[in-house]
């Protein structure tokens, strides 16, 4: 008989769902949505580096996918799905109150941003990122960052957490625990949202809060007392044991079973964070490095735990036992931006139609569509030229660098202009500096005795923008494979489903059965990789010319 299961993927933008057939891997239907308020730009500041997401978003979106995807499924199908798994973006955490229900979905918070869940990509947290730092190296106890590459993030659940009791008192005294959306998720829809019991997931708590279980979970009160008392406060309403992926919340409340048309016996599965959960849907396997190509990009690796050897990866954003796959040690990398740095010029080629004047709903259509097209013909301009050693020279720290040695203050920076250079030639050379960033990556892993043997990468950008993938085969000087799902994380929320629900016995045979393969391959150009082999040494040496520039301007501010 066949069996069903829904993967869900919470995006930066939206959420996907995908309905999948556990037994053959097809994909049967899938659907995707937007988060209004965040589309209308709310309770965001770019200047600021401050990006909130509305749990209404959340909710609304995720009903209204799973609606229509089981919608367009044949007769029958509802009645066959035996488990439901979702993903998020990370670290996104969000106050919560007694009960587990964000802060935003009461009244007195509806509108206030620091209710809300703090997505990824905020920044402003960097200075409390750097105190955490510098407290674990200094406090007189272990670095509790040795397991995430040695530097705490801007990006990752303490630092948000700092950032927002201090800016906002009323809701540090309301928040009774803090819970990650990939947590939340899954305990929304098992309806067990009380975080005293809140299955917490191995991913996010491993990766971004620096939960390790030789620490006996998360760092000790003693630590945070030195960083901020705050901070040893909310710890004790947090947790101490998490689970790994394939392990069960519970099963789907009544009320949303209901109102889906779907069994009450429907399992839920514990969530992850979406980079994660799509390297397992695209395949991952050891020293394959799998790249999770979107706004920014996650670079995934498994290892054995034995060919580790107890050694702590410099300059990553944490390994993880059980992160990816249950039983090897998960590590990640990435970049801060990468699609976003390709939407940043083409918004500031844009900018005479978003420099804030009311557009009438037709106003508003030929501004998408002209976005729309200037990408398209700066993709294609930029694809005609070959590479060249007098091409403009880019660096691509727009949004802070993530790894190597995480450094979210720093900025990027574009050299070797004229009043020759056009459009298309900075583009290119923005091109070339996501795929030198994506070398850097690669090349710390070696140098810290980590072998990266292949090349797999999944996302919209990897399916439909075919020069920054030849560009990525042509740096690395390896080939890249491109996974033929356009959902993959949530085909790899759909594999966990499986698993959680016992269709399958452990995650590696759920993706043996459900797994989708290739459907592009780029492999390296032989002149190419000459030319960019030569312009690499001098992306390394705009790097540090940068940051000596910017550690300067820090002395003399």
């Amino acid at each position: 008989m066949d069996e069903h299961v829904i993967g869900i993927d919470f995006g930066t933008d939206s959420v996907r769902s995908v309905v999948v057939n556990a037994r053959t891997g097809e994909e049967v239907s899938q659907a995707v949505s937007g988060y209004r308020r965040w589309g209308e730009e709310l309770y965001c500041g770019a200047r600021e580096n401050r990006y909130r997401q509305h749990p209404l978003d959340h909710i609304e979106a995720l009903f209204a996918t799973l609606e229509e995807a089981l919608s367009a499924c044949p007769a029958g199908t509802r009645e066959a799905v035996r488990g439901i798994s979702a993903d998020t973006t990370g670290s996104t955490p969000g106050p919560v109150d007694r009960d587990g229900m964000p802060l935003a979905l009461d009244d007195r918070f509806a509108e206030d941003p620091d209710a809300m869940f703090v997505l990824w990509k905020d920044h402003t947290a960097l200075a409390e990122a750097e105190e955490i730092t510098a407290a674990a190296r200094s406090w007189g106890g272990p670095d509790y960052t040795m397991y995430e590459g040695g530097f705490y993030s801007a990006e990752w659940f303490w630092s948000k957490l700092l950032h927002v009791f201090r800016a906002s008192p009323a809701v540090r005294e309301a928040a009774y625990s803090w819970v990650e959306h990939s947590d939340w998720v899954p305990a929304f829809l098992a309806g067990k949202t009380d975080p005293r019991a809140m299955k917490r997931n191995r991913c996010a708590a491993g990766h971004k809060a620096m939960w390790h279980a030789s620490f006996g979970g998360l760092p000790p009160v003693g630590f945070f007392d030195k960083v901020d008392p705050m901070l040893a406060d909310i710890r004790e309403r947090l947790y101490t044991t998490t689970v790994t992926s394939d392990t069960p919340v519970g099963t789907l409340l009544p009320e949303w079973a209901d109102r889906l048309g779907l069994s009450t016996d429907v399992i839920i599965g514990t969530g992850a964070i979406d980079a994660h959960m799509g390297a397992v849907g695209a395949g991952i396997r050891p020293y394959v490095l799998t790249k999770v190509v979107g706004t920014s990009t996650c670079d995934m690796l498994v290892a054995p735990p034995g060919d580790l050897e107890g050694r702590q990866i410099r300059g990553i954003c944490g390994q993880v036992d059980g992160s990816m796959i249950p039983g090897m040690i998960g590590m990640e990398a990435g970049q801060s931006a990468f699609g976003d740095v390709f939407a940043w010029f083409r918004d500031l080629l844009a900018w005479p139609l978003e420099s804030g004047a009311s557009l009438t709903r037709e106003e508003e259509k030929y501004r998408s569509r002209f976005s729309d097209e200037l990408m398209d013909r700066l993709h294609a301009a930029a694809s005609a030229m070959p590479p060249g050693p007098a091409d403009p020279l880019a660096l691509d720290w727009i949004n802070g660098r993530r790894t190597p040695d995480a450094d979210l203050s720093l900025n990027g920076a574009i050299t070797g202009l004229s009043l020759g250079t056009d459009a298309p030639s900075i583009f290119k050379a923005l091109v070339d500096a996501t795929a030198f960033g994506s070398r850097s990556i690669v090349e710390r892993f070696r140098s810290e005795g980590v072998a990266v043997e292949e090349v797999i990468a999944l996302g919209g950008i990897a399916r439909k923008a075919p020069l920054v993938m030849q560009t990525l085969a042509d740096v690395l000087d390896m080939t890249v494979k491109v996974s033929a799902s356009e959902q993959t994380c949530a085909l790899g929320a759909a594999m966990f489903a499986a698993t959680a629900s016992g269709i399958y016995p452990d995650i590696s045979q759920a993706q043996d059965a459900m797994g989708c393969g290739f459907d592009k391959e780029y492999r390296p150009r032989p002149e190419s990789v000459r030319l960019y082999d030569e312009k690499y040494r001098d992306y390394l040496a705009l790097g540090d010319s940068v940051e000596r520039l910017h550690r300067k301007r820090n002395r003399d501010d």
